[in-house]
């Protein structure tokens, strides 16, 4: 109906002058293009979010199946990877073996000799696939933190296991409280961080990750 009404006006001012009428109709037509992309945008802004949206649940299925897929805890990850490699654990992480279908154990390992080691172990039956030596530069950092320290990287994956199947351990050996991290997950795909006290071995929760969240929702 409206179209009829814009064809109609820009016949009647043809009959005044040629270019009144061209202007109309070019109006019209800038109308008409300026509802055409503005709803290409919130077409498009809806898209991106369905894909944002998809994206979060492709994450939380592949965390969950990648917790599904190992039989062997992180604690004993760590301990299988210490037989093979004496030393000190310092981290224990179940990912992708160099972004590909398979899951792994990673675990970390300072050596007597202040060498560092990663080791790989088979989710399944917790043999070692392999290991290789790394170059890290925070050996004397690591050091101190732990110094004096009585719970050991496998003791503090027990702990947290009370509260989901641990995917991560990490020893956090900056700032003022020093502490093992670890990652939890539950049926569903719902994780948690956690603290493991080093001299305890008390299990809190980690809320610094959703401060840090809400920093950046301000900003």
């Amino acid at each position: 109906m409206k179209r009829n009404i814009v064809i109609a006006a820009v016949t009647a001012a043809a009959l005044i002058g040629g270019g009144t009428a061209t202007a109309l109709a070019t109006t019209g037509d800038d109308q008409g293009s300026a509802r055409q992309a503005a709803n290409t945008r919130l077409s498009d802004d809806d898209g991106r979010d369905d894909q944002d949206g998809a994206d979060a649940r492709d994450g939380r299925d592949d965390d969950a199946a990648r917790t599904a897929s190992a039989d062997v805890t992180a604690s004993e990850a760590i301990a299988s990877a210490l037989k093979h490699t004496p030393g000190t654990a310092v981290s224990a992480e179940l990912d992708d073996e160099d972004d590909s279908a398979t899951v792994i154990w990673k675990v970390d390992v300072l050596s007597g000799d202040n060498s560092w080691h990663s080791v790989r172990i088979d989710p399944s039956n917790g043999k070692v696939l392999g290991s290789h030596a790394d170059d890290e530069d925070d050996t004397a950092q690591v050091r101190a933190a732990l110094k004096g320290s009585s719970v050991t990287a496998e003791e503090a994956a027990k702990a947290a296991a009370g509260k989901g199947t641990v995917t991560s351990v990490d020893l956090d050996e900056d700032g003022k409280n020093k502490s093992w991290e670890a990652e939890t997950h539950k049926s569903g795909g719902a994780e948690q961080d956690w603290k493991i006290d080093l001299g305890t071995g008390k299990v809190t929760a980690d809320h610094s990750d959703d401060r840090d969240d809400d920093s950046d929702d301000q900003d």
